[in-house]
């Protein structure tokens, strides 16, 4: 039985992390967590807990400066990381992992690092993946609306605080009441590293490097969840039962789409589950052979946690 430890357990996603591991009850001989500081049920983490512990899998909930300094060394003690962080996304030798997407680029018996993608890209691969097999995807138009858990504990407490009329810490602008067309800094193109982060990934995972993508991200001031209006355009045209179809039966969606009865996603609902929630599925009649799809999913869960704890399970229980 292989030992999994969970690094930067007493953040969002660590917590989390630990949380999902218990209710997939995954196979595992010990479960080890580890932050800065040792605490109840937390070990302090130091450069020797790789070997010390004999860990199998490592989940890191950590900054991309610690994973770039210490994945290297779990790798070398023999450990499989999934990190959570955006430090080895892009790196062409690094799988990028959605398992509903592509878990079949997970070596057997691979010990490296695994990278984690980002918690909007994640949610919009899976629903885009079946529709780009059946129709080939030529242009993904995305705007975000990311809620402040995107931005961690820091994130929700700044709605908190700004909702009783004090000064943002984390935000540029009150989140309160508030939309900031603004995740992550800025290029000089002007695009955010967020924005880019969609683009990429988004061609890294489905690997279509020749898709286009742009996006809009925007911090929308709702606690847990995120949601995103997909405006794609295929190489070849659909039916719209189809493609309600095709979404049904794909892995890991809810398709919502009943607008009679206002059947639609929204985070609040979706908040605490894994799944990703797919509705306002409709033709784009300003272009051929396009859709737009509103796409909503917990991005703490499934958009971050969830997704790496797939990945572990993949790694235990196989394909």
């Amino acid at each position: 039985m292989k030992n999994i430890g969970i690094f930067g357990a007493k953040g969002m996603v660590g917590s989390t992390m630990h949380k999902v591991v218990k209710e997939r009850n995954l196979p595992y001989g010990n479960l080890y967590l580890f932050d800065a500081e040792a605490s109840e049920g937390i070990l302090a983490f130091s450069p020797d807990v790789f070997e010390k512990y004999k860990l199998d899998i490592a989940l890191f909930a950590v900054s991309g400066d610690f994973s770039r300094e210490f994945a290297p060394a779990a790798v070398k003690a023999g450990c499989t990381v999934i990190d959570n962080s955006s430090a080895w996304r892009m790196e062409p030798d690094i799988p990028l992992i959605v398992p509903e997407v592509n878990a079949d680029e997970i070596p057997e018996n691979y010990t490296g690092i695994i990278a984690n993608p980002n918690c909007s890209t994640i949610q919009a691969v899976v629903a885009l993946n079946p529709l780009h097999k059946a129709y080939k995807i030529k242009r993904i138009v995305y705007s975000t609306y990311q809620s402040v858990s995107g931005a961690g504990n820091a994130g929700i407490a700044d709605l908190e605080r700004t909702a009783k009329g004090e000064a943002p810490r984390q935000f540029p602008y009150p989140i309160a009441g508030n939309v900031i067309p603004r995740i992550d800094l800025f290029n000089e193109d002007g695009y955010t590293l967020e924005e880019m982060k969609l683009v990429n990934e988004t061609q890294k995972i489905l690997k279509a490097p020749d898709i286009r993508v742009t996006a809009t991200a925007v911090r929308v001031p709702v606690a847990v969840g995120h949601s995103e209006s997909v405006n794609v355009t295929f190489e070849n045209d659909f039916e719209l039962s189809d493609i309600w179809r095709i979404l049904g039966d794909a892995p890991g969606i809810v398709v919502n789409d009943e607008i009679a009865v206002d059947g639609y996603p929204t985070p609040k609902e979706t908040a605490g589950t894994d799944m990703v929630y797919v509705g306002r599925i409709r033709r784009d009649f300003s272009e051929d052979n396009s859709l737009n799809m509103w796409v909503v999913a917990d991005n703490v869960r499934k958009g971050a946690a969830t997704n790496a704890v797939q990945i572990a399970e993949v790694i235990l229980r196989g394909r």
